[in-house]
């Protein structure tokens, strides 16, 4: 066809063969190597710092590679969920860091895949016209089942009577990982999100853009808080490393391990901000008006946690933080996205308050779980509350600053007319 257009070279006849073959490869066999690389790219990295974690703990004197090796597989699977036992304690935290690292592999490889694929299916035009595209659902299929194959495998080798982790909830996670950052990444690099989201309404595309920029500017305060809170009282996080009398080997591997669980303290910093706070422990509380927790086992995060006992009086003022961030936040993103009409921008904040609110409420639901036995079996986000306000704050937020940013953008075209 490109030989019937004016001015075509058979150069460029072949650098558009080209091209069109480099987005035409075989759909399911690429998009089910991108899954099997997706989970194989961390996985890899978890063995890998589980021999070097052996090593460096005691140069190799007890146990053998494989020990480091199986230790960087359950590692894997505990991001995603898995849960295990150490010396019959039932550990379900997820770390969270190594299930951001977990995500961040699934979204890069599965962009290449939805960008390999790309040639599949009608164009745009036919998609216009109403033909079904199964492009995306294909492919998305494709790479979920490649990514459960590491999974399963991966369960079957490092799984034992002692650790016990739970198969059903690593395939839950791998279908939730994969069926939300895996599809909507092919989506995005095949360029069919482009194509769907023209047939959206501008509105709720930039109530989605309000809730992203909600939701991640949020988080970055929640980090700088929990930071400063660790800072204050990086004296205590010390004390509790020197206590511990660990070599140098074992003092970096804990260090890597605790970074492992840094998103988890940032969303546990976010739900008490909001108000209802989080519990270390059973019958315990940290929230901006109370704080009530008991003995605490050594670990250095811990250092950022309030004093127990009454709180100052500034603490409570804390809670206006999360309505000050998300109408901040819808400030910014009607900025990129003006309009004119009030009702327009208030349904922008608050439709995009609402679903950063939610958004929020089941990453702090995630977020806890069980760290140890007795009352350590119940660490984390009061979750359904921690929901409730941040719907409610963020969505009053996203309100105001809707508004607001829509009065600024109508007096700026009044002057601008005259």
């Amino acid at each position: 066809m490109t030989s019937l257009l004016p001015g075509t070279t058979s150069a460029t006849r072949g650098s558009t063969d080209r091209a069109d073959a480099r987005h035409r490869r075989p759909l399911v066999l690429i998009a089910t190597l991108g899954g099997v690389a997706a989970a194989s790219a961390t996985l890899l990295v978890c063995l890998a710092l589980g021999v070097v974690g052996w090593f460096l703990a005691d140069a190799g004197a007890h146990g053998a590679p494989r020990d480091g090796l199986r230790v960087g597989a359950l590692g894997w699977l505990l991001a995603h969920g898995s849960g295990i036992r150490v010396d019959g304690v039932l550990l379900t935290v997820v770390p969270l860091g190594l299930t951001v690292l977990c995500g961040w592999s699934i979204w890069r490889l599965g962009h290449r895949v939805g960008d390999s694929i790309s040639g599949h299916g009608p164009d745009a035009d036919r998609i216009a016209d109403g033909e079904r595209d199964w492009t995306v659902p294909i492919a998305g299929l494709a790479f979920t089942a490649g990514y459960l194959v590491v999974a399963i495998i991966t369960f079957q080798m490092a799984a034992t009577a002692e650790t016990a982790p739970s198969q059903a909830r690593v395939v839950l996670w791998s279908l939730v990982l994969c069926g939300t950052l895996g599809v909507t990444s092919i989506a995005v690099g095949s360029g069919r999100a482009a194509i769907w989201a023209a047939f959206l309404p501008p509105s709720v595309r930039a109530a989605g853009a309000t809730a992203l920029r909600i939701l991640g500017t949020y988080l970055v305060v929640a980090a700088l808080v929990f930071v400063a809170a660790l800072v204050v009282d990086f004296g205590t996080a010390v004390n509790v490393m020197s206590r511990l009398h660990m070599g140098a080997g074992d003092a970096t591997v804990y260090t890597a391990l605790t970074t492992t669980v840094a998103p988890n303290a940032v969303l546990f910093s976010g739900s008490y901000l909001l108000g209802p706070g989080f519990a270390v422990g059973a019958h315990t509380l940290v929230s901006p008006t109370m704080v009530s927790i008991g003995a605490l086992p050594m670990f250095p995060l811990l250092a950022a946690l309030p004093d127990n006992g009454p709180t100052a009086a500034w603490t409570a003022y804390l809670m206006a933080v999360p309505l000050l961030v998300a109408a901040f936040a819808a400030v910014r993103s009607q900025r990129r996205n003006p309009t004119l009409r009030w009702d327009e921008g208030a349904l922008r904040g608050t439709a995009g308050g609402v679903v950063a609110g939610v958004l929020l409420g089941f990453l702090a639901s995630v977020s806890g779980g069980a760290v140890g036995p007795g009352r350590m079996r119940e660490v984390g986000p009061l979750g359904f509350d921690v929901l409730v306000h941040a719907i409610t704050a963020f969505g009053i937020g996203g309100l105001i600053g809707g508004l607001l940013m829509t009065w600024w953008q109508r007096r700026a075209a009044r002057h601008a007319e005259l």
